[in-house]
């Protein structure tokens, strides 16, 4: 994001020895006389107006001011020697600055009444208009707090939520049971009653698909549909087709007694976004060959000039028989799948489920 200057605003500072609200420029408190300490923190006022002296504001760029260490006076950054008592300011310290004070005051503050004659005030005046005494903070109006929103129809009933723990407490049961149960096995042995094996040939064809991209993604044999603008990215520096879009502005203490009112801003880079149509190879027929014999082959089809071979797979079964019950288990590959002679005796590891989880020769 990129800071955006928008303008500058007055400042104030409360006076810790009368309590008396001052200028934020004011070096001195205005009813007391008291030099303003070097940690008084400055405040927002209650309606920011900008600031036209161009002295000030530059004094403000300058940087925050310093107070002399020896007599506490607060000069400008630019100054070198203290306007009262001339020392030397090299070693000056300089007031923290950068701090957001919040977010830009620029509504209309109520009038507010003098608390010594009861005369009514504009509510930016520091002192009264009538008898000279000082002003009050006015109030700012909070803003209303938002009203919870009552979710009717998405709220649940304790009787409901009780079901719906108790569901989910008997499925959590019946999974872990499930692979309890799974993993509980016993080994019988069988005999090969017979085979069979699957090769399978997927067949694709260059289709017509619609899709959707930035332009410059679009396939040059596409053919473009319809393009719109869209937003396709951030950046803090402008940019052809980008759009200036900047957050709340708000002020930021800069140690002088003037606030800067800044904005973050990025810019949002617009292009074309289209929907276009191109040819790409789709899954179009899926071609297969099965046997019971230990000769598998793959199946050889006869391809259109837009059609091409996609994934292939190969797929294996032993039927066997142990008592009266059958099984069947399923090789990895060919190699493994032409050990399983028709008669052949195996032991198998067979699961609650009557599911075979390995076999090996029964010597």
């Amino acid at each position: 994001m990129t800071k955006k200057t928008v303008g500058y605003v007055q400042l104030e500072w409360e006076c810790p020895s009368c309590g008396t609200r001052n200028k934020g420029t004011d070096k001195i408190c205005r009813s007391c006389g008291a030099a303003q300490p070097d940690d008084v923190a400055f405040e927002q006022v209650a309606q920011e107006t900008f600031i036209e002296d161009e002295k000030l504001i530059a004094e403000a760029k300058a940087g925050p001011d310093v107070h002399c260490p020896f007599c506490g006076t607060r000069n400008p950054a630019t100054a070198s020697q203290c306007s009262q008592c001339l020392a030397d300011l090299t070693e000056a310290k300089a007031r923290e600055a950068g701090q957001v004070l919040g977010a830009h005051q620029n509504k209309a503050v109520p009038d507010v009444a003098c608390t010594h004659c009861g005369s009514m005030n504009p509510g930016t005046a520091l002192h009264c208009t009538h008898c000279g005494a000082a002003l009050p903070k006015p109030e700012r109006a909070e803003p209303a707090a938002p009203k919870p929103k009552v979710k009717r129809a998405a709220g649940m009933s304790k009787t409901a939520r009780f079901v719906l723990f108790g569901i989910l407490g008997l499925v959590v049961i019946a999974c872990i049971a499930i692979i309890v149960l799974s993993s509980r096995t016993e080994e019988v042995v069988g005999e090969v009653q017979g085979v069979s094996w699957e090769y399978a040939i997927a067949i694709e064809a260059l289709t017509p698909v619609e899709d959707q991209d930035w332009r410059d993604n679009v396939p040059d044999d596409a053919e473009i549909v319809s393009c719109r603008e869209e937003v396709r990215r951030t950046q803090p520096d402008p940019a052809p087709n980008s759009v200036e879009v900047c957050g709340t502005p708000y002020t930021v203490d800069t140690g002088t007694g003037v606030g800067e009112v800044v904005q973050d801003c990025e810019y949002q880079v617009y292009d074309d976004y289209c929907t276009y149509t191109a040819l790409q190879w789709r899954d179009f027929d899926l071609v297969s060959l099965t046997g019971d014999d230990f000769a598998p082959e793959w199946p050889n089809p006869v391809l259109a000039q837009d059609q091409r071979f996609g994934e292939s797979t190969e797929s294996y079964e032993v039927y066997f028989n142990a008592d009266g019950q059958t099984y069947t288990y399923r090789p990895d590959d060919l190699a493994e799948y032409t050990q399983f002679e028709e008669g052949s005796r195996w032991i198998l590891e067979v699961n609650t489920f009557n599911n075979v989880r390995s076999v090996t020769p029964d010597q």
